[in-house]
């Protein structure tokens, strides 16, 4: 095989060099939340666990992550910052590792120079509005500080609901909001703009809301993600809330045993 694609590489640009990657076959998605200044100062914050995923994109985000000790979050910090500050990066930007639970390895896979999606999880842990100091370091306000004896702490998760179709392979599903009822309740914040009767289209991302469970530590986060789902109502088009339902439940997530490709090679079965 190697020979093979030297060939085709020798023939297409004139070089026969083969880059090779190692391979990694059963990782974990893990990030970490920095602020930079311009200056060369940086904020990291706690990283988030984003190995629940579909196609490369993530479908659940939680921090902390529940196979990250201190150790391995004080070199996941350290190497954040280090890249922060080396660029002199300013604005709100997220640091991305890939993670061997078998070897304890992380390796850098990139830097989303932007905010993410899943900047709530990041935000309901440590009490920082995250668009609102980006706005600040625009402006030239120094980076805020963070206290562990005031922020809020704890394990927060977030479920993306996406107007998919997770029993047909995560297929798009298009369509009208007959239904919308987000759940509420202490720990539950939902970020969305849509509403009942809107008209989810083909056209754009499939992604209609997110739920943002905040607890004391994991399993009351879990506990409140399990009623809070349950409370859900969305008729009309497709939804990954029954995969959550069905999730946050699961032997291999609450045991940590997932990794970036479980949600398509061992998808939890419904119920029922």
């Amino acid at each position: 095989a190697f020979a093979q694609a030297s060939r085709e590489s020798e023939a297409a640009f004139g070089d026969g060099a083969i880059y090779l990657e190692r391979f990694l076959a059963r990782v974990r998605h893990i990030e970490v939340q920095v602020l930079g200044d311009g200056r060369g100062n940086s904020l990291q914050m706690d990283e988030r666990d984003c190995t629940i995923q579909r196609r490369h994109q993530k479908l659940v985000e939680e921090s902390p992550s529940p196979v990250v000790d201190a150790t391995l979050r004080a070199r996941l910090l350290d190497v954040s910052g280090r890249l922060t500050r080396g660029i002199a990066y300013e604005g709100a930007g997220t640091v991305e590792f890939i993670f061997d639970e078998a070897t304890g390895e992380f390796f850098f896979i990139e830097m989303n120079t932007r905010i993410q999606v899943e900047h709530p999880v990041t935000e309901m842990r440590t009490g920082l509005d995250l668009v609102e100091a980006q706005f600040k370091i625009a402006q030239g306000h120094p980076l805020p500080s963070l206290d562990e004896n005031t922020m809020p702490g704890g394990h927060a998760i977030e479920f993306r609901i996406n107007a998919e179709d997770w029993l047909r392979g995560f297929v798009p599903s298009p369509g009208r909001l007959d239904e919308w009822q987000p759940p509420r309740g202490p720990g539950v914040r939902f970020d969305s703009a849509v509403d009942q009767g809107h008209s989810i289209t083909p056209y754009y991302d499939s992604m209609i809301g997110k739920l943002i469970i905040h607890g004391r530590d994991r399993e009351e986060a879990l506990a409140r993600a399990r009623v809070a789902l349950s409370d859900f109502r969305c008729e009309g088009v497709a939804s990954t809330i029954g995969f959550h339902r069905i999730l946050v439940d699961d032997e291999d997530f609450l045991a940590n045993r997932v990794y970036t490709r479980w949600a398509e090679t061992v998808l939890p079965e419904p119920s029922g």
